[in-house]
């Protein structure tokens, strides 16, 4: 049978595929569940920096004007509490034997921070951090909006000792300079990328309202072109998100350089059973191009590797164009 196992952030996972921030990790049972499907590792349902930073009273005091607003924040901060997220840390050390990612949901540098070092004492084996910075203001310069990252990031890695990702969107002007750059500064992984809830407009109602919050598999060829630019020379190991629906988008982001995988969507169409058909599919085509292990092949399509470089930038649609 084909070796499976990998490493992602210096932790051995029996196999890439790790189950994201979500409902579907939101408490001991949902995780031990993932574990008996097959996951690698789980991402535990994020909680965030407003609810670490702030007592529940006062945050709903600040959205007083917004009746909505403080309603849905009192109510989160019951459910989410800082001591039961701990308290789920501790559960799933305690159940399960895969690697457990705390999720923590960050847009700015705070005394937050602080709350890594308490995560990293109740067993979490690593943390990820879920950065939701949009670059909307236009007085802020790209390398403003960077070093919003790069500050957290320092905050994060002064207080803690275990490895540390940053889940990012894909909203860099000079996204290869901006990755590696967070490598550099001492992330340990980049999970790429973060699905930022989209908007729409309701045009009866003449509003703004939620867009699609379910991931379609083309979104997968965003993350993919560029783990596969990146990967050959990042310091950092590469995670695929978004898109990732079955084994062969599995196959195509290690052909081009991912250490694991991450899925969501997929796993509440289908159930958390299908972890298990998407390995068997990642077993059967492994066995078919007789490679006995993930190392074998990891980065073969990354460019730069042979001939691959023009496949992945603007040689393919020149050509595709001349095709017209």
């Amino acid at each position: 049978m084909a070796d499976l196992a990998t490493k992602y952030m210096g932790l051995r996972l029996r196999n890439p595929l790790i189950v994201g921030s979500s409902g579907l990790t939101a408490t001991a049972d949902k995780v031990a569940e993932c574990e008996a499907a097959g996951a690698g590792a789980v991402v535990l349902k994020s909680i965030f920096e407003e609810q670490i930073e702030m007592e529940t009273d006062s945050m709903a005091a600040e959205n007083a004007w917004y009746t909505e607003a403080a309603d849905y924040i009192q109510s989160y901060g019951r459910s989410r509490a800082v001591e039961e997220y701990l308290q789920l840390i501790r559960d799933c050390r305690e159940r399960v034997e895969i690697p457990v990612i705390a999720s923590l949901h960050c847009a700015s540098p705070g005394t937050w921070t602080e709350f890594a070092a308490r995560a990293q004492e109740a067993g979490a084996h690593a943390l990820e951090l879920n950065m939701f910075v949009l670059p909307t203001n236009p007085k802020r310069t790209s390398e403003e909006y960077e070093q919003v990252y790069i500050d957290l990031l320092r905050r994060v890695r002064s207080e803690v000792s275990i490895p540390v990702s940053l889940k990012v969107g894909p909203f860099f002007s000079s996204m290869a300079r901006a990755l590696m750059g967070l490598a550099r500064t001492g992330a340990d992984g980049l999970v790429l990328f973060n699905r930022f809830y989209r908007m729409d407009i309701d045009i009866d109602a003449m509003k703004a309202a939620p867009g699609p919050y379910k991931s379609d598999p083309d979104e997968t060829l965003v993350p993919l072109r560029w783990i596969s630019i990146l990967s050959g020379d990042i310091e950092a190991d590469l995670c695929a998100s978004t898109g990732v629906h079955d084994h062969k988008a599995v196959i195509k982001h290690l052909l081009a350089g991912a250490r694991a995988v991450q899925l969501c969507t997929i796993l509440y169409g289908k159930g958390i059973a299908e972890l298990g058909t998407i390995l068997e599919g990642l077993e059967s085509w492994m066995e078919s191009k007789s490679l006995e292990r993930i190392s074998a092949f990891r980065g073969r399509l990354a460019r730069g590797t042979g001939k691959q470089t023009a496949g992945w930038e603007r040689v393919q649609f020149m050509r595709y164009s001349s095709q017209q």
